[in-house]
């Protein structure tokens, strides 16, 4: 006789995504995994004396959402430390932007240690008032400390003269790999940073603070994400030096969701983490890099230029008719696939614009067509954010099996923004989700969490419905089923973070990491998807 089982839910909709078995009354759980799914009598006569028994109470049972694109520790470091949290998730309001930039400066000042102040999130587009800082301005709030100002996206941050002083930026200090400093008709800094490489240049001073209150914080940072439903989660901008703490976590038994990990590509053009490392709770799995940045600062690169509006002259600081670029040319970004992929990673490319997305595609399609066709197809190479991706380019990336990362929330957040103030017509169809899995290309819906909170229903909802918080619905007929974006949210991005043998779907033999929702999603109005509560989530069949 099989042993009892430890847990058994039942009472409501057992949704699997299993397509072997699409719906079922119950599930029983046994040492952390699935025993069996299946009729409530069947499950029933799996209990014994000290089997746990949840009611659903009409309720609907999930497998645990997957966040697979995410930067949890970015995430973490920006709630709490040295770093100042502005974003409008957090701060909406201008005034009380410039209220909270005050204080960080007064701070410092008291604290007199040298550092300065650092603040994250700031995004003119969605805090209405606030204006594109300048160097001078920036001098006027801190005229003897470093101030840095990174903005939402993250893809551009805004310094002082202080700070360009402390990190040694000059006139003569060379652009670094992927990244850029703005320069006036002079050739002087102006304390403006482009990508990843310039912002870390200006925030040295405090990433080494920041790594003392890694470890506390992201646990919180988890508990939040479990908060949603989420039990596994990627962090796309990974370093290895975090590895350590991340693996104490890990052995303590202190991580409540799985995490995925994306290594940032740099000069080295190499990873030192051997390719099987890890286990099922902590693994890294790919190497990410940045072909372009952000549509709210000006510096994706597209077929079509930015409108002439207020917006983008005063909030971002473009010239009329601006077309962004790339941070790489097609040589220096087929050097970097090329020297990842033969060591065997999953390759993770952020492009927005269509102009990127070519650039990615055609060295991706040279890798390709070099490799093993059954060991390119294995490696699950992906697209992130995917804003201006044509069907074109959608039918191109399904014949190739590249899969791609949606940032659904784009058009939740900034839908408005991007249509009326941006880019006009291009950007009704942005994130064309339609387009994408008619193509033939599994896709993941994300949130990009820190740039937005971590709202899995909230992506399917939006999805579903296109529609933007004001209630505007862009290209309806790029619109997913329910069924479609649960998968994108479930399964398939467990397949893109090379994880559904183990998650993704409510199958015996797979972890029993689940989430207990008060209505079943596909039986709602779309648009009241996103209000559905989360009663429960479990990781490996306890509640977190």
């Amino acid at each position: 006789m099989a042993p009892h089982a430890d847990l058994i839910i039942l009472g409501g909709s057992v949704v699997t995504v299993d397509d072997a078995r699409p719906e079922a009354e119950a599930l029983a759980v046994r040492g952390g995994r699935i025993a069996a799914v299946g009729d409530e009598a069947d499950i029933r006569a799996l209990a014994g004396p000290g089997t746990e028994i949840v009611d659903l109470a009409g309720g609907c049972l999930l497998p645990g959402f997957v966040e697979a694109h995410s930067h949890p520790i970015s995430l973490a470091l920006s709630q709490d430390g040295p770093v100042r949290d502005i974003r409008p998730a957090t701060v909406p309001d201008a005034d009380a932007v410039l209220a909270a930039i005050r204080r960080a400066v007064a701070d410092a000042e008291a604290a007199d240690d040298g550092t300065g102040a650092y603040l994250y999130g700031w995004d003119g587009l969605l805090q209405k008032g606030l204006e594109e800082p300048t160097r001078d301005w920036l001098d006027s709030l801190s005229p003897a400390r470093p101030l840095v100002i990174l903005t939402n996206s993250g893809h551009a941050a805004y310094a002082n003269t202080a700070a360009l002083a402390a990190a040694g930026i000059t006139r003569d200090t060379p652009d670094p790999a992927g990244g850029h400093f703005a320069r006036d008709d002079a050739g002087e800094p102006t304390g403006k940073a482009y990508e990843g490489a310039a912002i870390g240049m200006l925030a040295g001073p405090v990433l080494k603070r920041m790594a003392d209150i890694a470890g506390p914080t992201l646990k919180a940072t988890l508990a939040g994400l479990n908060r949603v439903g989420i039990t596994t989660v990627s962090d796309m901008a990974f370093h290895a030096a975090r590895r350590p703490f991340l693996d104490a976590l890990a052995a303590g038994g202190e991580l409540t969701a799985r995490l995925r990990l994306y290594e940032v590509s740099d000069a080295r053009l190499a990873s030192e983490v051997p390719l099987a490392n890890g286990d099922d709770m902590v693994r890294q799995v790919g190497i990410k890099t940045w072909v372009d940045g952000s549509p709210w600062n000006g510096n994706i690169a597209t077929s079509f230029p930015y409108l002439d509006t207020h917006a983008t002259r005063a909030v971002l600081g473009l010239p009329c008719d601006h077309r962004g670029g790339t941070n790489y040319d097609k040589d220096a970004y087929r050097a970097i696939a090329a020297a990842y992929f033969a060591q065997g990673w999953q390759l993770a490319c952020h492009a927005q614009g269509d102009i990127s997305i070519d650039l990615v595609l055609d060295v991706w399609e040279e890798l390709l067509a070099a490799a093993d066709p059954d060991d390119g197809r294995a490696r699950r190479l992906r697209l992130e954010h995917c804003g201006a991706m044509t069907p074109a380019q959608y039918t191109r990336a399904g014949r190739l099996g590249i899969t791609c990362s949606l940032f659904a929330a784009h058009i939740r957040y900034w839908g408005e923004v991007l249509v009326d103030d941006l880019f006009g017509a291009p950007a009704e169809t942005w994130v064309a989700a339609r387009s994408a899995v008619d193509a033939g290309v599994r896709i993941s819906l994300h949130n990009d969490s820190p740039v937005t909170p971590a709202d899995p229903l909230g992506n399917i909802a939006t999805a579903v419905t296109r529609r933007t918080r004001a209630g505007r619905v862009l290209a309806p007929e790029q619109h997913l089923t329910v069924d479609e974006a649960l998968r994108a949210q479930t399964l398939d991005a467990a397949w893109q973070l090379h994880a559904d043998d183990i998650i993704g779907s409510l199958t015996p033999g797979k972890y029993a990491d689940l989430v207990i929702l008060s209505e079943d999603p596909r039986r709602v109005a779309p648009e009241d998807i996103a209000e559905i509560e989360i009663r429960a989530t479990y990781l490996e069949g306890r509640r977190v």
